[in-house]
């Protein structure tokens, strides 16, 4: 085995995991040990299906609208979301995968789209979410809780 794969922190990662990286929330620690590793020697590789911005995009809003979040560091926070080197995956080659999933285990097509993904490059999908690791949790799909991944 190679140096590389003994130390692979290569995932889909969802909004839930992500906005912990400018909102402090349980598990930030993680999300941000998680992100940390695309600046290891060997960088790991993080994908995201290319609503994950806007997803956070919303979160942030919904921080300043609701609980006084700073509006300046929001921008600021969407533009270092954006400047990340996370692999955006067009959900217009995704399409169809969420919609079987969401009828098969519940949920959203958002959320759908994320484990779509994850099966796509047959890597896990690490989610802060645990209502969607319960949902799939009785299947062979690779959904992990991020306060078991490995930081």
């Amino acid at each position: 085995m190679s140096m590389r794969e003994e130390t692979s922190y290569d995932c889909v990662v969802d909004a839930s995991v992500g906005i912990k990286l400018f909102v402090m929330e349980p598990l930030s620690d993680r999300a941000d040990a998680l992100f940390g590793h695309l600046a290891d020697d060997q960088p790991s590789r993080l994908y995201v299906p290319d609503l994950f911005f806007i997803e956070c995009t919303n979160i942030l809003w919904k921080y300043v609208s609701r609980y006084g979040y700073d509006r300046d560091a929001a921008q600021q926070n969407v533009a270092d979301l954006s400047a990340l080197p996370l692999g955006g995956i067009s959900t217009s080659v995704l399409a169809e995968a969420p919609l079987e999933l969401s009828l098969a285990y519940g949920g959203t097509a958002y959320d759908s789209a994320y484990v779509a993904l994850a099966q796509r490059l047959s890597l896990p999908l690490v989610t802060a979410d645990e209502e969607l690791v319960k949902r799939f949790e009785n299947s062979a799909i690779d959904i992990r809780s991020l306060d078991v991944w490995p930081s």
